[in-house]
């Protein structure tokens, strides 16, 4: 019988400096970790990194005290997150106005369509506090428009206090820097109501509808850097009627984005998605 392998997720993020990859990677050979993926980028002096491997056999403390001295050695921030098949995923939802995702993955969750735990809802403002607060789960509304950076790093806190392995941003419209998305990389789903790579960036729909689309969609992907660019893992779409104005493009594009968003966050936590040069490929069930 084959021992299954256990999965660890290194990220890196801090001031640019040598050395990094090479302490990273030592230190992962020396606690008998195979490495399956490593990806890295600067940006304006942020280095950022992220790394896959795989143990047969695996101890947590050994790899965190080694992560921490690294941690201190290059003073940069490191941290490890380890896939445990057997244990549920956190969720976080981050929200702003648009109630339509919010409501879908929430009912979703009830019935059961999909497994995890939604521990926390994040929002922009609280206009979507009363969702969270009929099914008892905190909601916390954090401002980012005066102090982007900070809003940040606030909410990343509480990622940290809520153990969230999965952020979903059901509408939510802030643009995440990378000094946020390199600390969840591959772990941030996004919806945007246009098919990717048409129309990236604010009011899709209204672009849709001056250029005269025939067939309007959205589409579920990984956050990254850059915006709108991430990898794809889910698109759906509708024909554009004759009569259709763009109220109506919209309000069938809104319903067609949770049902999307909903898609995509059942992939993801059903284990079917994996993602190498760039694209995201569904295993079969």
């Amino acid at each position: 019988m084959v021992t299954p392998r256990t999965l660890i997720e290194v990220t890196v993020v801090g001031k640019d400096r040598g050395g990094v990859v090479a302490d990273i990677t030592n230190l992962i050979f020396k606690t008998g970790g195979n490495i399956e993926q490593v990806n890295q980028n600067v940006v304006r002096g942020l280095f950022g990194m992220h790394l896959e491997a795989s143990y047969q056999t695996i101890d947590r403390n050994e790899i965190d005290s080694g992560m921490r001295s690294l941690s201190n050695k290059l003073r940069m921030e490191i941290k490890v997150h380890y896939d445990d098949p057997n244990r549920l995923k956190n969720v976080a939802i981050l929200v702003s106005k648009q109630a339509n995702c919010l409501t879908k993955l929430l009912e979703a969750k009830e019935q059961g369509l999909i497994s995890c735990n939604i521990p926390v809802i994040i929002g922009s403002d609280w206009t979507l506090e009363g969702q969270a607060k009929a099914r008892r789960i905190p909601f916390y509304s954090i401002d980012d428009k005066q102090d982007p950076p900070s809003a940040e790093a606030n909410i990343l806190k509480l990622a940290d206090k809520y153990d969230v392995d999965l952020i979903i941003l059901a509408r939510y419209m802030r643009v995440l820097s990378p000094n946020f998305v390199w600390r969840y990389p591959r772990r941030i789903i996004n919806i945007h109501p246009s098919l990717l790579p048409a129309f990236p960036g604010a009011y899709a729909y209204i672009q849709a509808y001056e250029r005269g689309a025939k067939i309007v969609g959205c589409t579920a992907h990984f956050v990254t850097e850059d915006l709108d660019q991430g990898p794809i893992i889910y698109q759906d779409s509708f024909k554009v009627k004759e009569q259709d104005t763009l109220d109506t493009i919209r309000q069938k594009g809104q319903s067609l984005e949770a049902e999307t968003l909903l898609k995509a966050t059942k992939l993801y936590l059903d284990g079917r998605l994996e993602v190498y040069w760039g694209r995201v490929h569904v295993l079969d069930e």
